[in-house]
Formats: C-alpha cells, structure tokens, sequence
C-alpha cells in the first residue's frame, strides 16, 4: 500500500515536472519568434514596399496608379532604377563602402597586434592597462566618444595645425577608435584558447619571431581576426554620431562635407519623406548581408565536416 502511495505520488511529481519543462519551452520559443517578429517584419515590410511605385507609401495599402488604368510590371522596379541614376546615393553609398574597407582594415591590423602584443607581454601592469584602457569605448556611450574626439580635432586644429582639420581623415580616425576595441575583444579569446607552447616550439624549430607568428599563431587566431574584421565594418556602416561629429571635406563629395549613408538618411528626415530609392538600395544591402551570412554558414559547415573525416581516417 505505501509502495504503491509512493509510485503514484512519483509519477504526480514526474508529470508535473514535465508540464513545467513543457511550458518553460512554450514561453522561452513565444519570447524568441516574438523578438524576431520586431526585428525582421520591418525589414520585410521595407523590402515589399520597395516595389510599391508610389513616393510615399502607406503601411496596408499599395499606391493607386496615376492617369493609367493599372500599374505595368515595369513600374515595380522604378524604384531600382532610380537608385541606379541617384548620383547623391551613389556617392553617399561609395564614401560610406570605402570609409569602412579602410578604418575596418587598420583597425584589424592594430587590434590583432594589440592582442598578440597583450597576449604575450611578461608585464602584468601592461596587460592591466590595456584590458582596462580596451573596454572604455566599448561600455562608454558613443556620443561621449564622438564629443572628445571633436574637442581633440579642434584643439589640435586651433593650436597646432593653425586650421580647420575636419576632413575625411578625422572621420577615418574616429571610426578606427571606435572599432579597434572590438577587434581586439575579438582575437584575444582565440588567443587564450591557443596552445602557449605553440608560438615557442616554432622558434625552437628555426623560425624567427615573424614566421613563427606568420606560420603559427596566425592560422590559430584566423577566426578571431576575421569576426573583428566583420564586427569593424558593421560598425562603420552602421555608425552615425561618430560619423556625423568628426566628417569634413573630402572622398568623392570633393569640397563638400562628406555624406555617407547614415548621414543623407537623417539630412532627407529633416526635409520630409526618405527617397523612394533607398528603399531599393536597403533591399539590396539585407540581401547581400543575407547571402554573406548564409556563405559563411555553409563554408563552416563543411570545414567541420572535412576536419570531421580528418579525425576519423586518423583513428
């Protein structure tokens, strides 16, 4: 009678825990589709009503046709060959591409040596500073970053250089500040799952210090740079204070202040709707990065699988 009390009351708890799991699951997958929900049905929604041939478009209705009977498969895509005879965008839209190649490039360059020279510095006060020095640009608010910087350029242009520096190299500059802290939190954990032996078994072996970190520490960290290479353009295309506080004359606007993307976006909000262009061009940019993304989930796959194969024909 006891045994058969206990099993019936075990089964209660197993049956309760089970229905407990099962509506944690429930809640956690409602809490994950409802932040995708935020995030991507904008973006589809922007994607959708970039084939909408009407100027300004209006959320659950598509734009009427003006002294036509219907719209022409053609005026679909009149939005995308705008974007492709917009001068401004283009320029905006190549100012911004080579602004983050060039700050994303040096700033992976002086990141990546940072960490290595972190990495294997035998001074422990330097690595202090470092780490510490590292993380103000990343927990600091951008706007603080951007407002020193400008205090910086116009002490340095009123005392020393004698003239308005403002140009596309304080830009350059500023976006390089703001990405190198990233890339350096991004190849240092690769540096610590590293073999230490590793870098040392090369010099034993005859390599000097440029090769053994060519042929050694390198490959090892690889996945590390190149997040922080990624991580670095992201920034820049996305960055808009930084851009905005530290930009001049210079790049393809010539005499002009430079315009990057960001920037004509927010100067067009100020004069009335955003061109219907750039609803083309952000379609464009969400499918590339779309395809980037699913490029290198599939070049990782099958790395994995190849070193998968590797381990087993070794056994």
């Amino acid at each position: 009678m006891v045994r058969n009390e206990a099993a019936a009351e075990l089964t209660a708890n197993v049956r309760k825990e089970k229905r407990r799991s099962i509506a944690r699951k429930a809640i956690g997958q409602s809490v994950i589709w409802l932040f995708l929900i935020l995030m991507y049905v904008p973006i589809i929604l922007l994607i959708v009503y970039s084939f909408d041939p009407g100027e300004v478009p209006t959320l659950g209705q598509w734009s009427s046709p003006t002294g036509k009977e219907a719209w022409a498969f053609s005026d679909y895509f009149v939005h995308y060959v705008e974007l492709f005879h917009d001068a401004e965008i283009g320029v905006a839209l190549a100012n911004t591409v080579i602004i983050a190649a060039l700050s994303a490039a040096i700033s992976t360059i002086l990141g990546t040596m940072g960490a290595i020279g972190v990495f294997y510095s035998t001074k422990k006060w330097t690595k202090n500073v470092v780490e510490n020095v590292t993380q103000i640009p990343v927990v600091n608010a951008e706007i603080v970053i951007a407002l020193s910087l400008v205090v910086m350029f116009v002490f340095l242009g009123s005392y020393i250089f004698r003239t308005n520096i403002f140009s596309f190299w304080t830009l350059l500059i500023g976006h390089i500040i703001l990405e190198v802290p990233f890339v350096y939190l991004s190849v240092k954990p690769k540096l610590i799952q590293m073999d230490p032996a590793l870098y040392e078994a090369a010099l034993d072996l005859g390599c000097t210090q440029a090769q053994a970190l060519r042929k050694a520490t390198f490959p090892e960290i690889m996945p590390g740079i190149a997040s922080g290479f990624l991580l670095s353009i992201t920034l820049s295309l996305d960055d808009f204070i930084v851009t905005a506080f530290t930009r001049g004359a210079g790049l393809l606007s010539g005499d002009k202040t430079i315009e990057t993307l960001s920037t004509l976006v927010q100067a067009k909000i100020k004069k009335g709707p955003i061109p219907p262009a750039m609803r083309a061009l952000t379609t464009f940019i969400f499918l590339l990065v779309l395809l980037v993304a699913i490029g290198i989930t599939i070049h990782r796959n099958v790395q994995a699988k190849k070193a998968l194969r590797a381990r087993s024909a070794k056994r």
